[in-house]
């Protein structure tokens, strides 16, 4: 079955390309289909899962002389995510009913990226994940090229020169890991219950494997491919890649770093946690200055994954006991999943605005509250949910992160509390511009309110995160099993 939900959507993308005369209202529609069945499988295999370890697993030979498999399966790191991408598919997929320009082609693109995303989430081999990690990489390439905006031929190559070093880097990390098993392996569950890799070589291992996901992620200072291509990919493009793409990197961190090198991971705790901090606070700064509202979400990525590295890197110091490592763990992958469901509509959101007004600078803005209430309604409760209010998802993984946090790093957290304030600052300056006082649009033009399609596209994703931040215990209960397995092994 999870095969099935893997390629499920790469099927119907080659259904869509391989007839010509599909009329583009039905290929819009079979896309909104095929991300909902899609959905729903992965809903039956979260029902189904047992609670606890891998469930679905499926291992096969792929490349049995290097020790590679098609081996699959899922936990609670990765059942979470794999709900998080089905559900932010399928509101861009929602979202994408308005799309009007080569609508085959962009279907199939989503369709591609979909089964891509999905795959690397369930990836327990290492090539297996490689393969994913670099096909996503591929897919955003030609989202942004095709069907962005602005200078997006060079935002894409940008993104896609810096994304695929990481990944030749990240590839050199896995072959040491490969070479340091007995007998040499690629699959991720031996190569977590191995005799770790230490010495020289875990470092040039780690240090690999870390420089490949800190791109991906991307933390300070590695970030810069991220605003231009956020600022210039269509609005499905950027929650795709702020919602999911990011997440690859933060979730390599998980489930690769940390527990298959765990003596190195505890030597260079540290250094996560100074990453993380200054991602943190730097983000939100940038972010604070910006005039550009879909830049401005963009920096604000970069601010939410340093809570991410924060957590991570105290789960590995030795002054933290398994409880606080435990819930630093758990608020990590949290965080990665309200992070995925808030950006997401926030991108979709700025993608509104941009269709409504042709810019993104917020000060051609003003007084929209009057004119377009449910815009504003729905933008201010994602801008709240970012910065951490009380009542969604994000305050939850924000205090689970600082909890967890607090003992062996304090000063750290201390300092990266000041990122809620930050957050909360730009926020709010960027509401007061956009919304309130006197009207304004670029050209005097009369600015819409949300139409029915985005706000089925984008409110579920506000509901969810109310969710979290309200019931969380249907998340935490499965996530918080295997984070616990995840502390013990950074511990041994």
């Amino acid at each position: 079955m999870l095969s099935l939900v893997v390629f499920w959507p790469l099927l119907v993308g080659l259904g869509v390309l391989a007839v010509p005369r599909l009329p583009d209202r039905a290929v819009r529609w079979l896309w909104v289909a095929a991300s909902a069945v899609d959905l729903a499988l992965v809903v039956g295999i979260w029902i189904g899962y047992p609670g606890r370890g891998i469930g679905y697993e499926t291992n096969l030979r792929w490349i049995p002389s290097v020790g590679v498999g098609y081996h699959v399966g899922v936990d609670g790191l990765s059942l979470p995510l794999l709900a998080m991408t089905a559900v932010l598919f399928l509101a861009c997929a929602i979202y994408s009913l308005r799309q009007r320009t080569r609508v085959r082609g962009f279907a199939a693109l989503f369709l591609f990226l979909e089964t891509v995303s999905l795959g690397l989430f369930v990836s327990l081999d290492l090539i297996l994940f490689f393969v994913f990690f670099d096909l996503s990489i591929v897919g955003m390439y030609f989202v942004i090229a095709g069907w962005g905006h602005g200078d997006r031929q060079r935002s894409a190559l940008k993104f896609f020169l810096y994304t695929f070093l990481g990944s030749l880097a990240l590839l050199l990390g896995f072959i040491g890991l490969y070479l340091s098993g007995t007998p040499h392996t690629f699959d991720m569950v031996a190569l977590t219950h191995a005799h770790p890799l230490t010495g020289l070589g875990g470092t040039l291992a780690l240090l690999a494997i870390g420089l490949g996901l800190a791109i991906k992620t991307p933390t300070v200072p590695f970030h810069t491919w991220l605003p231009p291509a956020h600022t210039d990919a269509p609005a499905a493009g950027s929650a795709i890649l702020a919602g999911v793409l990011l997440k690859m990197g933060t979730y390599g961190f998980v489930r690769i770093a940390m527990p298959m090198l765990p003596d190195t991971w505890r030597r260079y705790a540290l250094v996560a946690v100074v990453v993380g901090v200054v991602s943190v606070v730097y983000g939100a700064l940038v972010a604070l200055a910006q005039r550009d509202f879909k830049r401005m979400i963009a920096y604000t990525s970069v601010n939410h994954m340093g809570y991410v590295l924060l957590a991570i890197g105290a789960a590995g110091l030795l002054g933290s006991g398994a409880a606080a490592r435990s819930l630093a763990v758990t608020g990590a992958v949290t965080q990665m999943v309200s992070h995925g469901l808030i950006t997401g509509a926030l991108f979709l959101l700025s993608g509104v605005l941009y269709e409504r007004g042709g810019t993104y600078t917020m000060d051609a803005y003003g007084g929209l509250a009057s004119r377009t209430p449910r815009f504003a309604l729905l933008t201010a409760a994602a801008a709240f949910a970012s910065l951490g209010l009380p009542g969604f998802s994000g305050f939850v993984a924000e205090f689970q992160v600082f909890a967890g946090s607090l003992g062996p790093v304090p000063v750290a957290t201390a300092i990266a509390v000041l990122g809620i304030l930050l957050t909360a600052a730009l926020f709010l300056a960027a509401l007061r511009r956009i919304f309130l006082g006197g009207y304004r649009a670029p050209g005097g033009a009369t600015v819409s309110d949300l139409t029915v399609v985005e706000a089925v596209a984008i409110a579920p994703l506000m509901l969810l995160a109310l969710l979290i931040g309200v019931l969380p215990r249907f998340l935490l209960d499965l996530i918080e099993p295997a984070a616990r397995t995840a502390a013990e092994l950074v511990a041994r």
